[in-house]
């Protein structure tokens, strides 16, 4: 039988599979409505579950980055973000129409690409209700364990008039930065930098770091009873992209 230490790394792709088919299923849209407002793609749109609901810290914004080169000069120039004294992220007016514009593409082709799923089902068992339920669960339960990204990224901003596949979606957007701040906290605990574990080869060593990140991961889950776990896993697989 899987424990919940090594349940947190069987979901996890389960996870990424759901969240970003559903991302990129709305990335032509969302790139046809930033260009009509003279935008591209940046950070704010890869956090928007987060951006939504507060300010993004300094130091959550560039764990968030620590794979990339971190650049937000071109946020700034199109006057997506500014800055406040203490470094925080702020949306503009701007940013703001750009991200809920995201966030509400998203949940629509969400819905768009588990909708031959849907029909089938008896009314009221929508399995997509229930894992958004069981999701915000989790959610809640990790605040005691999450690093920065996740608590800059959690609770989530859910509109009032969400859809069970915009809430699915936008959970799933917070709950993938409780493994993400696990993973960094783990390689670097070993003493490797974001540079270091990239090249680390399959070894001893990152099955180490992976069976850390396990660890500092687990916590999410345990709010879950085994049923609810296996129910979870489950109804993401089921889900199609």
């Amino acid at each position: 039988m899987e424990t919940t230490v090594s349940y947190a790394r069987l979901v996890r792709p389960a996870i990424d599979r759901v969240y970003v088919g559903a991302r990129w299923a709305a990335r032509p849209r969302m790139e046809a409505f930033y260009a009509e407002r003279g935008c591209e793609l940046g950070a704010e749109n890869s956090f928007f579950s987060g951006v939504l609901a507060r300010p993004m810290p300094a130091a959550a914004l560039v764990d968030g980055l620590v794979y990339g080169d971190g650049d937000m000069s071109r946020e700034l120039e199109q006057g997506i973000f500014v800055r406040d004294d203490e470094g925080a992220w702020h949306l503009t007016d701007l940013g703001r129409e750009l991200v809920l514009f995201a966030q509400r593409a998203t949940g629509e082709a969400a819905e768009e690409l588990w909708g031959a799923l849907l029909p089938g089902m008896l009314p009221g068992l929508s399995i997509v209700p229930r894992l958004a339920e069981l999701v915000g669960r989790v959610l809640a339960h990790a605040q005691a364990s999450g690093g920065p990204a996740f608590r800059a990224m959690s609770p989530p901003y859910e509109p009032a008039d969400a859809s069970p596949a915009l809430l699915l979606v936008t959970r799933l957007g917070s709950l993938r930065h409780h493994r993400a701040d696990a993973h960094r906290a783990a390689w670097r605990a070993a003493g490797l930098t974001a540079d270091g574990i990239r090249a680390l080869p399959d070894g001893p060593e990152r099955a180490a770091i992976e069976a850390d990140t396990d660890r500092r991961d687990e916590p999410a889950y345990a709010v879950l009873t085994e049923a609810e776990r296996w129910e979870l896993l489950a109804g993401l697989a089921a889900l199609p992209n």
